[in-house]
C-alpha cells in the first residue's frame, strides 16, 4: 500500500500542479488531503475547482473551517480574499468535509489535532518559536485515537514522530503551497522550512511497518510570489521566494522586470 499524502495547498495552484505531476509517477493507491486548500492571496477559486475534479480524500483545515463558518468581514486578509473569489460551489465543497477520517486502512487523517484543527501536533511552541513535539505531548494531543498512523497538516513542517509506548506514527505531511509564514495565535511566532519547494510526503506500507519519503518539488515559485505581491502580500511574496518569513518591500520587488516563462515540470 502507497499513499501520497498532502496538505497545506493555500491556493498556490502551480505548486499542486507540479506535486501532482509527481504523484503520478510515484503511482500510489491513495491520495490524502489534509486541508487549509485555499485560503491566501494566490488562486483559491481555480484551486477549489482542481481538488473537486481529483475528488481526492480531504478533509478540513483551519482555514477551511474560516471561510465557511466565519462572516467576510471577521476574517483575516487571507481568508477574506480567498473568499471573495470563490464560487458558491466550492463553498459548498468545503463546507461538506469531514473535520477528520479514519480511513480503512488504518490511518487516521486530521489537519492539526484530532481535536482542534488550529493547534499543532507535532511541534510545541517555545516563545517565538517551535520545537518538535515531546512524545508527551503528541500522546496528550492524539487522546483515544488508536490507528497505527496519524496523519497531519497545520504547521507545514514535515515531520515523522514515533510513539515507543503506543507503537504509533504520527506523520506531518508539510506544506504544498506556503514554506513559511508567520501566526499570532496562541501568541506570535514563525514557521519555516528554508527552501521554496513544494512539500508532501510518500507513505508505504509493507505488512505492518511503515516508510516514509519526503518529496520536496521544484515549480515556479517566482511566478506565485509576483501573485502573492500583486495582491498587497509582501510576507507571501517573500516566503514564497525564499522558504523563510522575510517579507518583500513590494513597490521595489514590482518595479523589476520579469521574464514570463511556462510552468516546466522539472
Amino acid at each position: 500500500m502507497r499513499i501520497a499524502v498532502i496538505s497545506d495547498i493555500h491556493g498556490n495552484l502551480p505548486a499542486l500542479e507540479a506535486v501532482h505531476r509527481d504523484i503520478k509517477r510515484k503511482s500510489p493507491d491513495l491520495v490524502f488531503n489534509l486541508g487549509d486548500c485555499v485560503s491566501g492571496p494566490l488562486w483559491p477559486e481555480e484551486t477549489a475547482q482542481y481538488l473537486i475534479a481529483e475528488n481526492w480524500l480531504t478533509v478540513r483545515g483551519n482555514h477551511d473551517r474560516h471561510l465557511v463558518d466565519h462572516v467576510q468581514s471577521k476574517m483575516g486578509p487571507s481568508d477574506a480574499h480567498a473568499y471573495s473569489l470563490l464560487s458558491d460551489e466550492s463553498k459548498a465543497w468545503l463546507k461538506q468535509l469531514p473535520t477528520q477520517m479514519e480511513h480503512v486502512e488504518n490511518v487516521f487523517l486530521c489537519h492539526g489535532t484530532p481535536s482542534a484543527d488550529h493547534v499543532y501536533l507535532t511541534e510545541e511552541l517555545c516563545g517565538d518559536h517551535t520545537r518538535i513535539a515531546s512524545p508527551e505531548y503528541v500522546l496528550e494531543h492524539i487522546g483515544d485515537v488508536s490507528s497505527p498512523l496519524v496523519v497531519c497538516g497545520h504547521s507545514h513542517i514535515p515531520r515523522v514522530i514515533w510513539l515507543e509506548t503506543t507503537g504509533q506514527i504520527v506523520m506531518n505531511a508539510g506544506s504544498v503551497g506556503l514554506p513559511a509564514y508567520d501566526d499570532d495565535k496562541p501568541h506570535a511566532h514563525t514557521m519555516e522550512v528554508g527552501s521554496p519547494h513544494a512539500r508532501y510526503m510518500i507513505v508505504t506500507r509493507v505488512g505492518t511497518r511503515w516508510s516514509f519519503e519526503e518529496r520536496m518539488v521544484n515549480y515556479d515559485w517566482d511566478h506565485a510570489s509576483r501573485k502573492a505581491a500583486r495582491n498587497q502580500r509582501g510576507d507571501w511574496a517573500g516566503a514564497l521566494k525564499t522558504g523563510y518569513f522575510r517579507p518583500i518591500k513590494l513597490p521595489d520587488f514590482l518595479a523589476r522586470p520579469r521574464i514570463e516563462e511556462p510552468y516546466e515540470d522539472f
